[in-house]
């Protein structure tokens, strides 16, 4: 095998994977919202930018599907009771001493 052709394009094997996601203006991006939906549908993600700041991104659904939801704090309520002690104030004014040293 040819090593130029090996080296002209090192990545290939892993392009389709490993693309960085594509960054567009928001303005750029509202006028070509139906392509940059069509590259999702794909496996493309887009970052979308106001004045070079990354703000939002259009990602394929399954990344969004795929991560794990928080799970509601809700049942942890009260379960703190007592856990600084009777005189909370003291024992955060020890801890605050303790760090100012």
């Amino acid at each position: 095998m040819n090593e130029r052709a090996l080296d002209r394009n090192p990545y290939s094997l892993y392009s389709s994977r490993m693309t960085r996601p594509t960054r567009k203006g928001v303005e750029d991006a509202r006028s070509q919202l139906p392509a940059l939906l069509a590259e999702a549908e794909k496996g493309r993600s887009t970052i979308i930018t106001r004045h070079g700041r990354s703000i939002a991104a259009i990602v394929p659904v399954e990344r969004v599907a795929g991560a794990q939801r928080q799970k509601s704090l809700l049942a942890l309520a009260g379960s703190g009771k007592g856990l600084w002690g009777k005189d909370s104030s003291r024992t955060v004014r020890r801890l605050r001493e303790e760090w100012d040293r």
